[in-house]
């Protein structure tokens, strides 16, 4: 069932809220200009760092044995990442020999709220609101607190029948030959795979007593359940009810692996350039070295982009905001509202692009001056070259309409004669 409010908002309760997003519009728009001009600074540093990098990376070779004389060098190496140690998640023994990573993924089936607004602006500037609220139910990542929903009857119907949390585990000594992978590498392993619940029957019962200790369900039930990949807390794995939580695992196996980073006795740190940027990393599977390293410029690039487009939408969203007042203004009369509006987004984007444009070339001649001074340079020639072109093309119409002769004028009609008497 839905649930429908109507809100209506005065002219002038529209006006203040319009006022407020001219606030949020400049402060969209200086974080968005600090945050391209920041961006392109990182992207130049990264891409400076990589080159550094790659300069002084050589290859370590055989990993059986501690080589002293690679102390202190930055280098590829490729070679397995194993571990003797177990890891178990004790609050449900579950576990697996000689694993890297352990995860506990927790899931809720909860009620969720959705909502659809639609407005319609009212002559004299008013606007009334209509708000529609669903809901359903699905599995979660956290508890959702239904005790603020709009719909009196769905408000207070969210629990939980068993409260835990996510949680990670790994192996504190995982070897790399004869060296030691130190935790900023392992934290990078990331071939995850599922692993099936495996405790006891004894734990399972045990655990299920519990529960049933807690909670008041028909006489038989059983409230702890191994469901396929999941632990599974309530009535029917197969059909979950509101409060029912499930708890999957996954692992990270001992698996060849491909690093970058600077030797440090018998394990590795991070290659620190004198710009401040570092870097160690780590990859699964057998790599080589400039494979690793054009992996890194790309995921440069393409971080560098996400920014830059990111840093885009703001502005025109800044620009739209402080736009917006005008809008509002003119919607005194609802259709010139809407024209009104269509103009300032369209005005939005006319600003927002060359804003963008210009705080990218600012950084670029600030970050690296030759490069953006040449660039700076081109674009003004072709604008150059632009004008010149577009009068180049006016005086030669200009030129070709005058030099066509000029049309003979036309003979004068022969006079009509006189009527006779």
């Amino acid at each position: 069932m839905a649930y429908t409010v109507t809100t209506k908002s005065s002219y002038g309760d529209r006006l203040k809220k319009a006022l407020q997003g001219v606030v949020m519009g400049f402060f969209l728009i200086i974080a968005a200009t600090v945050m391209l001009f920041w961006n392109e600074g990182r992207t130049v540093k990264t891409t400076k760092m990589l080159k550094h990098a790659q300069k002084e990376c050589v290859e370590l070779g055989d990993i059986s044995s501690v080589n002293s004389e690679f102390n202190g060098k930055m280098v590829h190496a490729v070679g397995l990442a194993d571990t003797e140690e177990n890891l178990y998640d004790d609050l449900f023994q579950v576990g697996r020999e000689k694993t890297i990573k352990l995860s506990r993924d927790v899931e809720f089936y909860q009620v969720q709220e959705h909502q659809h607004s639609e407005t319609h602006d009212k002559v004299g500037g008013g606007q009334e609101t209509v708000t529609t609220y669903t809901y359903d139910t699905a599995w979660v990542g956290s508890p959702i607190n239904s005790a603020n929903f709009s719909d009196p009857d769905y408000r207070d119907v969210n629990y939980i029948l068993y409260e835990v949390e996510d949680a990670d585990f790994q192996a504190e000594n995982v070897s790399f030959g004869a060296y030691k992978l130190p935790d900023m590498l392992i934290g990078q392993m990331s071939d995850w795979q599922d692993l099936a619940p495996n405790c006891s029957e004894e734990f399972v019962a045990a655990f299920d007593n519990e529960m049933l200790s807690r909670w008041k369900v028909p006489a038989g039930s059983t409230l702890f359940h191994v469901s396929g990949n999941y632990l599974f807390i309530g009535l029917n794995p197969n059909a979950p009810e509101v409060g029912d939580v499930r708890i999957s695992y996954k692992y990270v196996a001992p698996a060849t692996v491909s690093i970058l980073a600077v030797v440090d006795g018998n394990s590795f740190k991070k290659f620190e350039d004198k710009n401040g940027y570092s870097l160690a990393t780590l990859s699964t599977g057998e790599l080589g070295l400039e494979e690793m390293f054009t992996a890194e410029h790309s995921a440069n690039k393409t971080t560098a982009w996400i920014i830059r487009i990111l840093g885009l939408i703001m502005l025109v969203w800044g620009f739209n905001n402080i736009f917006d007042i005008l809008t509002h203004l003119a919607k005194v009369l609802p259709f010139l509202g809407s024209i009104v509006g269509f103009g300032a987004k369209i005005l939005a984007w006319i600003i927002a692009i060359p804003w963008w444009l210009i705080v990218i070339a600012i950084a670029w001649v600030w970050y690296r001056p030759v490069l953006g001074i040449l660039l700076l340079l081109a674009a003004g020639g072709l604008i150059y070259l632009a004008v010149m072109n577009g009068k180049k093309k006016k005086a030669a119409e200009a030129a070709a309409a005058a030099a066509e002769p000029a049309p003979a004028p036309e003979a004068p009609a022969a006079p009509e004669e006189a009527p006779k008497e």
